[in-house]
């Protein structure tokens, strides 16, 4: 079985934030990798745009790689520009919110 859309991307030098362009008015998303030990995700938030406070069952790795934003992690706010990392433990809920336009990657380990 092959990974749609993401076989192009193997063994290949990437600008990881050039995979996904910025949409008026909402959040666009790219899964990258998708194995049973974790995925690693790209989105672009449009200003204003954000995820709602929300838990996981996974340890979450967010690396801002395009413009600014501000998380919250156990309801402590943090504001994150670009090439800064926050990881976000598992069952803590967690809010994120794009400042400006930005772009995050989301990497997600699973146990």
């Amino acid at each position: 079985m092959t990974d749609t859309g993401r076989d192009e991307l193997k063994g290949k030098v990437i600008q990881i934030k050039d995979l996904l362009a910025y949409q008026e008015g909402t959040i666009a998303s790219r899964m990258v990798v998708n194995k049973p030990a974790g995925s690693i995700t790209i989105f672009a938030f449009d200003k204003d745009e954000g995820l709602s406070e929300h838990t996981a069952p996974y340890d979450a790795v967010v690396t801002v790689i395009d413009g600014e934003c501000e998380v919250r992690v156990g309801g402590v706010p943090s504001r994150l520009r670009e090439g800064e990392t926050i990881i976000f433990p598992a069952n803590v809920p967690h809010a994120v919110l794009a400042l400006t336009r930005f772009k995050m990657m989301l990497t997600m380990i699973r146990e």
